[in-house]
C-alpha cells in the first residue's frame, strides 16, 4: 500500500508524536484494495464495489473518499462516482464534514461539495494530517511559526503560541513549548503545564508520558496515574494500550498492570479484540488475554475495523476477519 499524492492514515505502531490519528479507521464498509496497480473497494464480504481505477485511494469518511487522479486528488462517493474534481494536490479525509486540501505548498478545507471554505493559506503543524476535531484544527501560519487552533471559518481560535501541538481528542489537545509538553482545553487554557520529555493524545481518559527515560500515563487532571517503568507506551484503544519492555512488546489496563506481557518483536492497537503482533518475522493476532487467534503468518499487518483487518503477503495486501480467513485474497 503506497501513497503519492494522498495524505495516508495507514500508519505503523509509532510510540510517539504521531497520535491522535486512528490509522485505517474504517466508517463505511468499504475497504481500498489494489489490483493491477490500481486503487478500489470491495466490501465486507469481499466484493467489488468501486472497481480498481485510480492511482491512490483511502478509506472513507463522511461518505467521501479521497482518490488520485492524473497526479491531482478529488472525492468520490460510496458508488464511486466523482464527487469532487480532483483539482488539488493533495488532500486528506473528511473530519467533521471538512476536509484539508493542499493548492501548491499551502493547506485550506473544503466542504462536502468541494467548496473551499477556508482559503489555502496554512501549514501543518507537525507530521499529522490536518483535521478537525471539537470544532479546531492545529495550523501553523507559515512554516517555522508558531502552532495555533483555527475554527471552522479560518478565524483562530487560540492564538499561535506553541511549538508544537496535536489535534484535540477527549477534549485535550496536546502542545509543545520549550521542549517540554503539557496540554491545553479548548479555550486554550494550560490545564496540564509543560513538563513532559514527550506525550501523546489522550485517549479513554490516559495520555502516554515521558520522563527521564521512561514512559508512564496521566490522567486528565495531569497526576499519573501509572508510573513511568516503560521503554515506550503509546495510547490506549480498547481498553489496553501498547508498552514496551526491555525489548519487547507487551499490553497493559488503565491502571498499569501487564494485561499481556511483554514477548512481541512488534505489535500494533487493539480494535474489535484484536491485536497485530509480530513474532519474528510474522505477524499475527492476539485476543485480549495475550491468547494467539489468528497465527504468525503474514509479512505485515494492521489493527482491525469493522471485523476486518489489512494483511500483507510478499509485495501484496487482502483482508482478513476476526477468525483469520480470507474474505479479499492479497493483490497489489
Amino acid at each position: 500500500m503506497r501513497w503519492t499524492a494522498i495524505i495516508a492514515l495507514l500508519g505503523v505502531a509509532a510510540c510517539s508524536r504521531k497520535e491522535p490519528s486512528r490509522p485505517g479507521e474504517q466508517t463505511s464498509g468499504l475497504f481500498m484494495i489494489r489490483q493491477g496497480g490500481r486503487a478500489g473497494f470491495v466490501d465486507r464480504s469481499g466484493h467489488v464495489k468501486i472497481a480498481p481505477q485510480f492511482v491512490e485511494a483511502a478509506s472513507f469518511s463522511d461518505g467521501l473518499a479521497v482518490v488520485n487522479v492524473g497526479g491531482h486528488a478529488g472525492y468520490i462517493d460510496e458508488k464511486g462516482k466523482i464527487a469532487i474534481n480532483p483539482q488539488f494536490d493533495s488532500g486528506a479525509r473528511f473530519s467533521e464534514g471538512l476536509a484539508a486540501v493542499r493548492i501548491g505548498e499551502a493547506w485550506g478545507f473544503i466542504d462536502r461539495t468541494g467548496k473551499i471554505v477556508i482559503p489555502a493559506e496554512f501549514q501543518q503543524p507537525g507530521a499529522q494530517p490536518l483535521q478537525f476535531s471539537d470544532g479546531l484544527a492545529a495550523v501553523r501560519a507559515a512554516s517555522g511559526q508558531s502552532v495555533g487552533f483555527i475554527d471552522k471559518h479560518g478565524k483562530w481560535a487560540i492564538r499561535p503560541q506553541f511549538q508544537y501541538a496535536l489535534s484535540f481528542s477527549d477534549g485535550l489537545a496536546m502542545i509543545g513549548m520549550d521542549g517540554r509538553y503539557g496540554y491545553i482545553d479548548k479555550d486554550g487554557k494550560v490545564v496540564v503545564n509543560p513538563q513532559f520529555e514527550d506525550a501523546g493524545s489522550f485517549f479513554e481518559d490516559r495520555a502516554a508520558v515521558q520522563q527521564g527515560d521512561k514512559w508512564g500515563y496521566i490522567g486528565r487532571n495531569g497526576k499519573l496515574v501509572v508510573n513511568p517503568q516503560f521503554d515506550q507506551a503509546r495510547a490506549f484503544s480498547g481498553g489496553l494500550a501498547m508498552v514496551a519492555v526491555g525489548g519487547r512488546i507487551g499490553f497493559v489496563d488503565k491502571n498499569g498492570k501487564m494485561a499481556v506481557n511483554p514477548q512481541f518483536d512488534a505489535a500494533n492497537d487493539f480494535s474489535d479484540g484484536r491485536a497485530p503482533v509480530r513474532v519474528g518475522n510474522r505477524w499475527g493476532y492476539i485476543d485480549t488475554s495475550g491468547k494467539m487467534v489468528i497465527s504468525p503468518q503474514f509479512d505485515d499487518a494492521r489493527p482491525f475495523s469493522l471485523n476486518m483487518a489489512p494483511v500483507q503477503i510478499g509485495a501484496s495486501w487482502g483482508y482478513v476477519d476476526r477468525d483469520g480467513k480470507f474474505i479479499w485474497n492479497p493483490t497489489a
